[in-house]
């Protein structure tokens, strides 16, 4: 990405491929889709030729190549994060959608996996209208949202999960997630924000998906087009969105690992009795449940249990991995 980045981008031969809908639309390139998302981010695309391209693409849908060129310009457009010592990678939590019905408990997740020692990083939306976020959970927990990547550094080395808002970590993405509200439907964007890889090294990404179409995108992508030195990274139905396991049942989850695939959980048949939950979903009863099960006093519920026990071995193997790869040790915490 050469290009004068104060020069407007002329968009229109690109729209031009990707208009044609679902079955006569050309695939671009990893390559001209990077340059053209970077423009997006670069505020270079007018905004009659966004709209185009936003509509045309969700019309369409991405190609691996697409949303693997994406995703190389919206990893370089923000202030990449560094990684304390340790003897695990970092996991990389998105939390873009809350919980409308049942409690969201990825709070739960950071929390367990950050007392076990793991750098835990959840970066999404700090709220949303009618539905309750771990944002907002946390703050109940007592877990302010970073201010920046330097206050998000130093509560990963302090041993904290830290949230950081995606308007903090990545403001332009943030910005193209806003269109939303004006043009109606989602774009692109939102499938990014749940693949970003936001460390400097590698890191363990949960990663979920709500549609079938998505789960062989995603597929697809991990095991043949992600940058193997970015990391792992597993795939799972979403819960409500999160990538928290379900309470009620485990779902199946998928860990991609050097162009390999490898099935970890296998999804569990509907049961007769449920786990202990939460009797609300509001952030309050849900962070009061949550301090009550991090207490011992309510049981950590058997999905997410074996969630944390694959993330923390994995994250092992993957900060061991580098250290192999950098010819050393890993340094004590």
């Amino acid at each position: 990405m050469t290009a004068d980045t104060r020069e407007p981008f002329a968009a229109a031969a690109f729209i031009k491929e990707i208009g044609r809908g679902r079955k006569g639309a050309r695939s671009m390139s990893r390559e001209d889709a990077c340059r053209l998302y970077a423009a997006m981010l670069d505020g270079r695309v007018s905004d009659l030729e966004l709209g185009a391209i936003l509509l045309a693409m969700r019309i369409k849908g991405e190609s691996v190549e697409e949303i693997a060129g994406f995703l190389d310009a919206a990893e370089t457009s923000f202030q990449q994060l560094a990684a304390p010592a340790g003897a695990h990678a970092p996991i990389v939590i998105p939390s873009y959608n809350g919980s409308r019905q049942m409690p969201n408990l990825t709070p739960l997740l950071a929390l367990l996996l950050a007392r076990a020692g793991a750098p835990v990083l959840i970066h999404g939306v700090a709220s949303d209208p009618g539905r309750v976020t771990t944002a907002e959970i946390l703050r109940e927990l007592g877990h302010a949202p970073a201010r920046d990547a330097r206050e998000a550094e130093q509560g990963l080395a302090a041993g904290r999960p830290v949230f950081i808002p995606v308007d903090t970590l990545a403001p332009r993405m943030a910005y193209l997630l806003s269109l939303r509200r004006r043009l109606g439907v989602r774009n692109s964007t939102h499938t990014l924000v749940k693949m970003l890889q936001p460390f400097q090294g590698p890191a363990l990404r949960l990663t979920s998906y709500t549609h079938p179409e998505y789960l062989e995108m995603l597929s697809e992508y991990f095991a043949v087009a992600a940058p193997p030195e970015r990391g792992d990274a597993f795939l799972m139905r979403g819960t409500e969105g999160e990538t928290v396991a379900n309470a009620k049942r485990a779902q199946q989850i998928e860990w991609f690992h050097d162009r390999q695939r490898t099935i970890l959980v296998q999804k569990q048949e509907p049961v007769d009795e449920l786990p202990p939950l939460p009797h609300e979903s509001d952030a309050v009863t849900t962070a009061r449940w949550i301090e009550r099960a991090l207490a011992g006093q309510e049981p950590v519920p058997a999905p997410i249990a074996q969630q944390v026990e694959h993330c923390l071995h994995i994250s092992m193997q993957l900060q061991a991995r580098k250290a192999v790869r950098h010819g050393s040790d890993i340094p004590d915490r």
